[in-house]
């Protein structure tokens, strides 16, 4: 049986180059001989745009050993939920909602993107490819769906061996009393596919040898706090981010109108490096020119991974998760990986969501999730590369 894909996720806040950072990846695993698969789940697409070829819903060779994809969400929705969608839809519009209204409502918001990235299940099963690029949808969020399998396999073995004989039990009382049908056997099976599909789609997220997350920013102060935020999420759901990119730098010869600006990226590409250390950091220039068709796409792939240690595209460039938070009943520890800091003085500081740490010169900032809003941090060790904080209640 052959190994599973090098799979590679980027994701990112809306208009930061995202897509094209996707493509460049990708051309550059073909180019090393990797039979390359670049699929976005963005449902505004743009990949098409990007390669400067037509893609459809299916894969399209865009080069040699190299295919591209835009994955319908309207398609994959009909696949794993048509039979939901018929049930929720008829059942609203018998209680007066308008048709195209009752279409819209029998999806959750969230679940076309989740239905797409189930295209990159398929792909690892088909064993067709050498590396999957995936180009997601703006933010992360729908990543927190496919965290929770333990919910899922509870769900599975608990709830659905009963569906059957709670369904014939109640179909009299819901026909005389409620005056609504209750679903059939092809909604439960709908539901108990996409269950499944999610266990199956955690454990391939969570194969940090072959699997792992990018961040794509520019260096902005808004897009680089949401960067924060996302990766914060990640790897609290045991998500590996091996690299993040700083997209449009300014570079030196910008002269003194954009000088000011440069100035302030500079500040932030500082940030940035402090905030997720010890993952690595690739940058790219701001190019003259948009970065549309292969030329231009091939330059963007050289300025992200021909630096000075020549990295492959498809490498693994981190192998850890970053941040580790444990819930207890009445508080939480916090595990962060400084493996570059020693031990010396250390020091903890809260505003608000943001916790700054201080370890013997090195600064770490990081925004914390809400799970840690009535918690303040009571204690911390330093031990192996590692920090561990303690949270209690006030």
């Amino acid at each position: 049986m052959s190994q599973p894909p090098r799979t590679i996720l980027y994701t990112g806040k809306g208009g930061v180059g995202k897509t094209s950072v996707a493509a460049a990846t990708a051309r550059r695993c073909a180019a090393a001989g990797l039979r390359t698969v670049v699929l976005s789940t963005d449902p505004a697409h743009s990949l098409s745009d990007s390669l400067g070829t037509p893609l459809g819903a299916e894969p399209v060779a865009v080069g040699d050993r190299l295919w591209g994809q835009e994955v319908s969400a309207q398609e994959e929705m009909e696949r794993n939920w048509a039979g939901v969608q018929d049930w929720l839809g008829e059942l609203l519009i018998a209680r007066g909602v308008d048709r195209i209204s009752a279409e819209e409502l029998t999806v959750p918001p969230g679940m076309d993107e989740l239905f797409s990235l189930l295209a990159i299940k398929r792909h690892h099963e088909s064993g067709e490819y050498d590396v999957v690029i995936v180009d997601c949808a703006p933010t992360g969020e729908t990543l927190r769906l496919l965290s929770f399998p333990d919910v899922a396999r509870w769900w599975l073995d608990k709830v659905f061996p009963q569906q059957g004989r709670i369904l014939d039990a109640a179909r009299p009382f819901a026909r005389a009393v409620l005056d609504v049908s209750l679903p059939g056997n092809e909604v439960f099976d709908d539901v108990q596919r996409l269950v499944r599909n999610l266990i199956a789609m955690n454990e391939i997220l969570r194969d940090n040898e072959r699997v792992s997350m990018r961040l794509v920013m520019t260096p902005d102060r808004m897009v680089v706090d949401e960067a924060r935020r996302t990766f914060t999420y990640l790897n609290l759901y045991g998500y590996l981010t091996d690299a993040v990119v700083v997209n449009r730098v300014f570079g030196e010869e910008v002269g003194d109108y954009f000088g000011p600006w440069r100035a302030r990226q500079q500040e932030q590409l500082e940030a940035v490096r402090d905030a997720f250390a010890p993952v690595p950091v690739l940058q790219a220039p701001y190019f003259e020119e948009e970065v549309v068709g292969g030329a231009m796409l091939d330059r963007l792939g050289d300025a992200l991974f021909s630096g000075d240690d020549a990295l492959p595209a498809q490498a693994v460039h981190h192998a850890t998760v970053s941040e580790r938070l444990e819930l207890g009943a009445d508080g939480a520890t916090l595990r962060l990986e400084l493996p570059f800091a020693r031990r010396g003085d250390l020091s903890l500081k809260r505003l608000g969501s943001e916790l700054i740490v201080r370890v013997d010169g090195h600064k770490r900032t990081m925004l914390l999730p809400p799970a840690l809003d009535d918690l303040h941090p009571s204690g911390a060790t330093f031990e192996d590369g590692a920090l561990t904080i303690t949270f209690d209640a006030a």
